[in-house]
């Protein structure tokens, strides 16, 4: 027997819905695939084993964690046909916990809290229950005249529930914690007569009630357990629950968000104190921000990386590291592969690929740096480039400590330019450069007299025509 919940995650439907070729629980919210979110409710809440539930042909490992099991449910007939197909993991399991899959807005604590319930009740079965103003067509919660969960009454289809059973607010939310042995017992048992000719796994609790043992009711308050994604419309629904759910997260951790109506970060991000999240920004996959760092107004972060007190305006970040102590832009684009050590600068209009730049040096403006290493305390002037690419290799650029691009300079790589160099203005470097010397390439500058009166005369063809 595991020692930990065993955690079954349903997520064999079809998703027609959504109108995609993606299937609907691989559509991603807030950085993470809809399905993550459940199971990674689940791992957090301390499952021992979690499996999901899928039809027949549909590959979700990208979409949830090692080691998390799949079961096919090869027939589609409901929710207690579903639980049924994984009647193996039920044998060998204490706790079962069922969750749906495009339920994101599960929590750890959520699944916590109703184990904790149902331990408390020494239950054989909790079902997860809450109670809306407009039911809909969640299935209704049934109670005796003793208040104690009797039934769950379906409520899709006309015929499924009595009009007295509608007018019930309180509601199945599809969350179930049960005693294992009494669960698979009960499965073997249930039928499909209903309107739509499913097994339903809510018609498992009056069978085990019926045998003597209890059955509990968990309510809680949180209207995120029924936010279920059916369509686009509820995707971007449950997008902007978890969105602001996130932003609230940092914020009580002390992450200042000037507009969070404005202001994007993905479920995975990490985040220090006192950083201040400008208007427009969006940090996305699993970026990671220092403390005191300042980001945007207008900046996007990709799985970057940044160190404590970086400056990042209206820039765009993507698999990079910025260390501590960076200023970034505005308007700069660092490239995947991207390095800058403590103190490093890349100002505006530059873009960085796949080099490094030393401790305090500066790439200022108006340049790009690819397949590079720039030593400590270098600067490379205004229109500074590597040209790197020989259009069939990519070739390396080497720039020392203390070393003096001048502007407009061109760097064809492979080329080393030793430490304390110097390079004049609009100097093209094609061999290596010894340190503490000057490189020039440029000719004797030679000045053209009364040029632009003789452009301005007519030639003989104008004069011809």
């Amino acid at each position: 027997m595991s020692k930990g919940p065993t955690v079954l995650v349903m997520a064999a439907g079809e998703g027609t819905r959504m109108r995609s070729s993606l299937p609907k629980v691989l559509h991603p919210i807030c950085g993470r695939p809809l399905l993550s979110w459940p199971v990674t409710a689940a791992r957090e809440a301390g499952a021992a084993r979690v499996a999901v539930i899928v039809s027949p042909g549909l590959d979700i490992s990208a979409a949830v964690p090692e080691g998390t099991e799949m079961v096919i449910q090869e027939k589609a007939d409901g929710t207690g046909g579903a639980v049924r197909v994984a009647a193996e993991l039920i044998g060998s399991s204490e706790t079962v916990v069922v969750l749906s899959g495009d339920h994101p807005l599960i929590s750890a604590e959520i699944v916590a809290a109703l184990l904790s319930a149902h331990q408390e009740a020494g239950a054989a079965a909790t079902v997860m229950t809450t109670v809306l103003e407009e039911p809909g067509s969640y299935g209704r919660i049934v109670r005796d005249d003793r208040g104690e969960l009797a039934r769950i009454v379906e409520a899709k289809e006309p015929g499924d529930a009595s009009a007295e059973e509608l007018a019930i607010k309180e509601i199945n939310t599809g969350t179930y914690a049960f005693a294992a042995a009494p669960l698979a017992e009960a499965l073997a048992r249930i039928g499909n007569d209903n309107a739509q000719g499913e097994y339903y796994l809510g018609d498992v609790l009056p069978l085990i009630r019926a045998d003597g043992l209890t059955v509990a009711a968990h309510q809680t308050a949180d209207r995120g357990v029924t936010l279920g994604v059916n369509n686009r419309v509820d995707l971007a629904v449950a997008e902007a629950a978890a969105r602001e759910r996130i932003l609230e997260r940092h914020m009580l951790a002390g992450v200042t968000i000037v507009d969070s109506s404005s202001t994007w970060v993905d479920a995975d991000v990490v985040i220090g104190a006192d950083v201040r999240l400008e208007p427009g920004t969006l940090l996305r996959g699993r970026t990671e921000v220092g403390e005191g760092s300042v980001i945007g107004p207008h900046t996007t972060l990709i799985d970057a990386t940044l160190g404590r007190r970086v400056g990042a305006p209206h820039s765009y970040l993507v698999e990079c590291d910025v260390l501590d102590g960076c200023t970034i832009g505005p308007f700069a684009h660092l490239r995947p592969g991207t390095r800058l050590r403590d103190g490093a600068k890349a100002g505006s209009f530059v873009e960085i690929k796949n080099s490094e730049v030393g401790e305090r040096s500066k790439v200022p403006h108006l340049s790009y740096v690819g397949d590079a290493t720039i030593g400590a305390d270098s600067n490379l002037g205004a229109g500074a480039i590597t040209a790197n690419y020989d259009g069939s290799r990519k070739h390396r650029t080497v720039v020392g400590d203390h070393v003096r691009i001048g502007v407009d300079t061109m760097m064809v790589a492979p080329v080393d330019i030793g430490d304390r160099a110097y390079t004049g203005a609009g100097a093209v470097i094609r061999s290596d450069v010894p340190p503490g010397s000057l490189a020039v390439s440029a000719g004797a500058q030679r000045n053209i007299a009364d040029y632009s009166e003789r452009k301005a005369q007519p030639s003989e063809e104008e004069d011809d025509s």
